[in-house]
């Protein structure tokens, strides 16, 4: 089973115009998160997804000058430009990962894989192959990981099916909801009494799963979208000598200093319901 990181990126964020090239310390924001997602031991490869616009030449070059994988496909139709890039590397499952997550966590990453495969010991439990996992959701379904954490892995095949009857503008912006979206909130959502994941199958006739967090830690900011969310990363980063940290070293960081969450403790998360203005068609 080949498994390819998808990792989309582009120049023209509406409300952080060219972040993913932005510095933290002394790399742009990009490299951190191709760098950090290269790490988990569950990926064969790891592929930047950016857009065939004239504004994302830079972002190309910069992946060529580092040696690393790139493809380019449509600006807004997100959803077919993973599916073109994940057909061109013959890959079997795609792991999602944005380019605004530069805290993303290796080992998060080959623990949702975990789940995917099904490899936990916990037949017991009625663990079996899943075509969609996730550790977050938009509302109402919810999170327990902090935002910046976001890691979706998804079959080629239900790929493969998204790409072929989803059909609105923010379901081909926004990659997945056409996985999950209709599955009944209470079947996914976060209990204290939950086990490390729950689990559902959606209106589509995907198996699906949803990780979690206890404690419930999905408050936390730690994605990069606005001015005030590169000053927090850039202020963590210095914590650090390096970036080989984990989530949870940033969890314990932040709680001992709660002034570095109030830097962007006022933004406004996007919902999968939300499209870019700019989009046409």
């Amino acid at each position: 089973m080949k498994s390819i990181a998808i990792i989309q990126a582009r120049m023209s964020s509406s409300r952080l115009p060219g972040k993913v090239m932005l510095k933290i310390g002394d790399r742009p924001m990009l490299e951190w998160v191709v760098e950090r997602t290269l790490r988990a031991q569950s990926i064969n490869e790891v592929v930047v997804a950016t857009t065939i616009d004239p504004s994302d030449d830079p972002v190309f070059k910069f992946c060529r000058d580092k040696e690393y994988r790139v493809g380019r496909g449509s600006v807004h139709d997100v959803l077919d430009r993973y599916y073109q890039i994940a057909k061109q590397f013959h890959t079997d499952v795609v792991i999602r990962i944005t380019a605004d997550c530069p805290l993303i966590d290796p080992k998060l990453i080959d623990q949702t894989m975990l789940v995917f495969t099904s490899d936990l010991g916990f037949q017991e439990m009625g663990a079996h192959h899943f075509d969609f996992v996730a550790n977050r959701l938009p509302p109402p379904w919810g999170r327990t990981f902090p935002i910046g954490l976001d890691i979706e892995i998804f079959s080629f095949n239900a790929l493969e099916q998204a790409h072929q009857l989803a059909k609105t503008k923010y379901q081909r912006e926004h990659v997945t909801p056409y996985f999950y979206e209709g599955t009944p909130v209470e079947q996914l959502q976060y209990h204290v009494s939950s086990s490390l994941y729950s689990s559902a199958t959606s209106p589509q006739g995907f198996n699906i799963a949803l990780l979690h967090h206890a404690p419930d830690y999905g408050k936390l900011r730690w994605t990069v979208d606005t001015p005030e969310d590169i000053e927090l990363v850039r202020k963590i980063a210095t914590y650090f000598s390096d970036d080989t940290f984990s989530w949870l070293d940033v969890l314990q960081l932040v709680e001992k200093n709660p002034e570095l969450t109030r830097i962007n403790s006022q933004v406004k998360h996007k919902t999968h319901l939300d499209v870019d203005s700019r989009a046409t068609g």
